[in-house]
């Protein structure tokens, strides 16, 4: 099998897998951007918010385990190292830029992984996260419009329709 070759969507889960994102979730937070006006792509368009979301959320929790313990537990107190804020990060992905709060220690030692020091582009990312909403997420659910941001999301989604 090639890299370019098509797989068939499958529908129904894997192995007795759940799908990791919940079709009510894309659902309601697609009700949402539409309620509010909001794009599916672009600067600030939905994948550009769960992106965010999702990527401040992992470096919370990676700056946990490396701190130990969890914001705000008594446990941290006198450790040694604790929290110290965030660092503004601009990270380059598929729809455009997007603005993180990266935290940080205060001795320094944090080394993120999942974007990690100096990393300025995050290839691809996009493209699972569509792929992620695209379990159970309907056509008509998406709204496409005529515009040609819309349509290629529509394509990835459902190639062939």
């Amino acid at each position: 099998m090639s890299d370019t070759e098509v797989m068939p969507r499958r529908h129904g889960s894997e192995g007795g897998r759940r799908p990791l994102v919940d079709p009510a979730l894309a659902d309601e937070l697609l009700a949402k951007a539409d309620a509010q006006g909001v794009e599916l792509l672009g600067p600030d368009g939905l994948l550009s918010q769960v992106t965010k979301a999702v990527l401040e959320r992992a470096l919370g929790e990676e700056l946990t385990a490396h701190l130990g313990y969890e914001k705000h537990d008594p446990a941290g107190r006198g450790s040694g190292n604790s929290r110290n804020g965030s660092t503004p990060k601009t990270l380059l992905t598929d729809v455009g830029a997007v603005d993180l709060e990266v935290p940080r220690d205060r001795a320094g030692s944090f080394d993120p992984k999942i974007v990690r020091k100096g990393q300025t582009r995050l290839d691809g990312f996009n493209d699972r996260i569509i792929a992620l909403y695209a379990r159970g997420m309907t056509t008509r659910a998406l709204r496409v419009s005529g515009d040609a941001r819309h349509s290629s999301a529509r394509n990835l989604i459902e190639p062939g329709d």
